[in-house]
């Protein structure tokens, strides 16, 4: 049995998928709480979140008919960081009639790509390969018994805040689990929503959540970049409350019912009725309105994600697939703006493939993350995932139960 859990800003989603005997996964239950206790992606309140967290993952045990014991999670916001490196060394030629490439030699370049001085308070979370170099061959996947003289790697390295690893895992544990490991939230995704030749060509897989807008590009089937910016759905919220004069829980619930980002969509006759406050009446504004509120704020926020990824890549033009994912892919238009603006037709909803159970529960962008995390957790057997140590459950708690080369990589596909 393996659990998913994404700790949202707004909402908690779990996924519990089964194995059966042919190795296939199936997702045997879902569900989908309020999220208490975090501010932008950040747990503010431990008992809140854990009691959220624990009410959760119940009522995913309820639908799936199981208890369970652990579970997977995810991390992405700005406690996140990305870089690419580099290593090189020398073919080993000890014990060997020939210089053949081992897994001792991969195992030391790897790790003299990864060797960086880390701040107390960050923690490596993911080191993923990109390709390797043999005497200046580029492009190889694995090296492995290939006969060379010097070896490179060119890597990819994702590190996360120490602490908001320990406060997520502390959560989880006060609310009665373990905590069986931890991925990037986009990392994670792409295993719901990126195909393989999107995953070799190159994509960009942007999460738009409540609190934060989180950016992976890939290229050759491997990350790039990794980025977040602080701004996402709840700014939009904000916006519409701010402009409208009204809270942001009508707010919210306009922009769900009513909300487009896209004014070619929005048709010119169409009135919202927005409820009065303080015994006001309501009154009426054309959608086209409320529209231009929400546009403002969502073209800031890609050409935010534009330039984040021409810093940190130094390339000047983006165009390439584009996968959608989180709460904010919903939104009404958001296809159309993202093709306005980053001047391409390649861009697209990213939804999780039906693995059994009740599809409608999870047929969502917003469903992306943990149903890509469960995938994960089997497809790579912890290979991509962050193991933490597991720690004693608490019962008393739960009841009943290489840069430039890569930037040439880029540049040649955009």
């Amino acid at each position: 049995m393996i659990v998913g859990l994404d700790i949202g800003t707004c909402w908690i989603r779990v996924a519990i998928a089964e194995i059966d005997e042919f190795g296939h996964l199936r997702i045997a239950g879902t569900s989908c709480e309020k999220s208490v206790g975090l501010r932008n992606g950040n747990i503010v309140n431990i008992e809140a979140a854990s009691n959220a967290i624990r009410n959760a993952i119940e009522s995913a045990e309820q639908n799936a008919g199981v208890e369970v014991n652990s579970c997977y999670t995810i991390i992405g916001g700005d406690q996140i960081d990305g870089m690419n490196a580099t290593g090189k060394v020398q073919v080993s030629a000890k014990g060997k009639s020939h210089r053949e490439i081992s897994e001792e030699d991969i195992r030391r370049v790897k790790e003299s790509a990864s060797a960086v001085q880390l701040a107390l308070d960050r923690e490596m979370l993911h080191v993923i390969t990109q390709e390797y170099i043999v005497d200046g061959v580029n492009g190889i996947k694995d090296p492995m018994h290939r006969l060379g003289v010097c070896l490179e790697a060119a890597i990819h390295m994702i590190t996360a805040s120490r602490t908001t690893i320990q406060n997520m895992q502390s959560c989880i544990v006060r609310a009665g689990y373990t905590m069986e490991g931890v991925m990037l939230k986009t990392l994670a995704a792409t295993h719901a929503v990126a195909n393989d030749d999107e995953m070799e060509l190159g994509s960009i897989v942007v999460d738009m959540g409540a609190g934060t807008t989180d950016i992976l590009v890939l290229l050759h089937g491997a990350p790039v970049c990794t980025a977040s910016i602080p701004v996402g759905g709840n700014h939009v919220t904000n916006d519409i409350a701010y402009c409208l004069g009204i809270p942001a829980p009508e707010a919210e619930k306009i922009k769900i019912e009513a909300g487009c980002c896209y004014l070619e969509n929005v048709d010119k006759n169409r009135t919202v009725i927005i409820n009065g406050i303080g015994g006001q009446p309501p009154r009426e504004i054309l959608q086209s309105e409320l529209c231009e509120i929400i546009n403002a704020r969502v073209e800031e926020i890609f050409e935010m994600i534009k330039q984040k990824i021409i810093t940190k890549t130094k390339i000047t033009q983006i165009s390439g697939n584009i996968i959608l994912i989180g709460g904010g892919a919903k939104m009404d238009g958001i296809v159309e703006l993202v093709q306005d603006s980053f001047g391409t037709y390649n861009v697209r909803i990213g939804m999780p493939e039906n693995l059994g159970g009740i599809f409608e529960d999870y047929n969502g962008p917003d469903w992306a993350t943990v149903i890509g995390l469960v995938r994960a957790s089997k497809d790579n057997a912890g290979k991509s995932l962050k193991k933490k140590t597991k720690v004693v459950k608490n019962t008393k708690i739960k009841e009943n139960r290489g840069e430039n080369k890569i930037l040439n990589m880029i540049r040649s596909f955009f």
